[in-house]
């Protein structure tokens, strides 16, 4: 068994453009589903253009398509939109995330495919939600998190607020979608009913900040920033702290929890300040945050006698949470990732070897394949024989007419 059992026989037409509907149909071709990205003949998904480098996708399009099939049509031809339609009556699963309006101009809004289809799950991802005064806006993954609250509470407490350097707004809503999308297929096993979902990139992001609205209700004050700690309490030692080497990213977090006073004490033995243990100046985690400034200091001169992979590992060895602030270089090529299967080499057909991380779940001890994003058109010929049981004369003619890439 694996996560590409999951999912088999499940038909995916993918809609989806830049991040956040490809991150969720991505999601699900991990687990197996045939998952079909019909794109307009001449250029595609716009997320193929995004710094691409010389005849070949970009990078960023290879990221979010991982596991996929692509056919081209024409859906501003008559025939165009008659074979996605054909095509969307063969599936389990319809997604899209075009502008606001587009699917129902060009002649498929759910009402449509849901008539043709009853039984399909058809999934749409909007920037901000139906009834919104912004319904019709556009967004991308900085608007959702402007307008969804998590640059509120990213930044320092004296600082502007920060984006948040995750794509939470797109990668976190279609996160969102896909565990939807199992659940109404779930359901649809009992029921055999078919379902409609929507979710907006705004309204997702609460999702992600719970944690400070639990803040607001308690306090009745929106939630502040609090840099490298927590919106929700301080607790000194909290944050990062500069290691030796003093490069951009040379620092250990280092936490120590209000609700297991050890941390501190602990932290004390590493860093050689045993004498400070039971001094009520940092006793309790208010005595700490009064003397703050020192408390960070004594850390921090610790520290940065310490690499930042030795600060971790000695800190948590001490039972202490910590961790090394890695960038993704380090990241992507520590080879523990590579042999535990979170980071993967394909073999591209126009980059060829490109290494990208995979999907994180293990299934049976195993991460799911992957297999690379597919080139415009690719699989036109396969995907319209297989689901509509089309000929290679009809499909030829359908090219010869530009109705498919």
């Amino acid at each position: 068994m694996g996560a590409e059992n999951c999912l088999t026989g499940i038909r995916v037409l993918d809609l989806t453009q830049f991040e956040a509907g490809p991150s969720c149909t991505e999601v699900l071709a991990w687990l197996g589903a045939e998952v079909v990205k019909l794109e307009n003949p001449k250029s595609g998904d716009p997320g193929r253009q995004i710094n691409n480098p010389d005849g070949a996708d970009a990078h960023y399009f290879l990221q979010y398509n991982a596991n996929k099939k692509s056919i081209t049509v024409d859906l501003k031809s008559p025939r165009g939109l008659a074979l996605a339609k054909d095509l969307a009556a063969h599936a389990d699963v319809f997604i899209e995330n075009f502008a606001p309006g587009a699917i129902e101009r060009l002649g498929l809004g759910p009402d449509v495919i849901r008539t043709l289809n009853p039984a399909i799950i058809y999934a749409q991802v909007k920037g901000f939600g139906t009834g919104s005064p912004f319904e019709k806006n556009l967004a991308f993954d900085m608007i959702a998190q402007a307008c969804g609250g998590t640059m509120s509470v990213t930044g320092d407490a004296d600082g502007p607020p920060i984006k948040p350097g995750a794509t939470i707004g797109d990668t976190g809503t279609g996160m969102l979608m896909a565990i939807s999308v199992l659940g109404a297929l779930h359901r649809r096993t009992r029921t055999g009913e078919g379902e409609h979902l929507q979710v907006a990139m705004q309204d997702a992001m609460f999702q992600y900040i719970r944690g400070a609205f639990a803040r607001q209700t308690s306090t009745g004050k929106a939630a502040q920033r609090a840099g490298n700690g927590s919106v929700m309490s301080r607790n000194p030692p909290m944050g990062i702290y500069p290691c030796l080497g003093g490069g951009p990213n040379d620092y250990v977090y280092v936490y120590t929890s209000r609700a297991n006073p050890e941390h501190w004490r602990r932290l004390l033995g590493v860093i050689g300040r045993e004498e400070l243990i039971g001094d009520p100046r940092f006793e309790t985690a208010d005595a700490r945050r009064e003397n703050e400034a020192e408390v960070d200091a004594m850390v921090a001169d610790w520290t940065r006698q310490h690499s930042k992979q030795d600060a971790m590992r000695i800190i948590g060895a001490a039972g202490i949470p910590a961790g090394a602030v890695l960038d993704t270089n380090e990241l992507l090529h520590d080879p523990t990732f590579e042999q535990r299967g979170i980071t993967q080499t394909i073999q591209h057909p126009k980059i060829g070897p490109y290494k990208m991380a995979a999907f994180p779940v293990r299934f049976s001890g195993r991460p799911a394949p992957l297999h690379p994003a597919p080139l415009l058109g690719q699989h036109t010929n396969e995907v319209l024989g297989e689901w509509l049981g089309l000929g290679s004369d009809d499909v030829g003619a359908l090219r010869e007419s530009g109705v498919i890439g």
